[in-house]
């Protein structure tokens, strides 16, 4: 699936992705440095590389989402449904994280949290490879088994 919508010849959606895995990530790091009995302001830092990451989360989505707006094949845009599905999962689990963390005293998770969060992060890796495998005309086989074309 090739972007359309870029800056100087470069695509911009799969720059965008790159910001709110890294600050996902980081908040993980942040929160496992907390838990393991680091200061209290690294459940603060967590927080807000949260808060970054959903921002930047939305901006890669709008970008995906003028990207999918000139797909006319339907096997192609079924593969970019499915990035995108899997992109606003991860946006959606951590804000769920964020939630729940505003009405916490500096902001820290505990250990249930903190799994969820790893989690989410596996899941963002994940889609960031499986974006990368499908910008590159590689489609995995389980998804073109479910778009029913076998030369993608």
């Amino acid at each position: 699936m090739e972007s359309r919508l870029s800056v100087a010849g470069q695509q911009v959606q799969p720059i965008l992705v790159m910001f709110p895995l890294g600050l996902f990530a980081m908040a993980v790091m942040f929160d496992m440095a907390d838990l393991l009995g680091g200061p209290s302001i690294l459940g603060a830092l967590a927080y807000w590389n949260i808060i970054a990451g959903l921002l930047g989360g939305l901006l890669a989505a709008l970008a995906g989402a003028v990207d999918m707006m000139f797909v006319r094949s339907p096997d192609a845009r079924r593969l970019g449904v499915l990035r995108s599905l899997i992109n606003m999962g991860v946006l959606v689990i951590f804000a769920v994280i964020l939630m729940l963390r505003v009405h916490t005293p500096e902001r820290v998770i505990g250990g249930g949290l903190f799994a969820v969060e790893v989690l989410a992060l596996a899941l963002s890796i994940f889609g960031a490879w499986f974006a990368g495998e499908i910008a590159n005309g590689r489609a995995p086989a389980f998804a073109r088994a479910a778009t029913g074309n076998r030369n993608y």
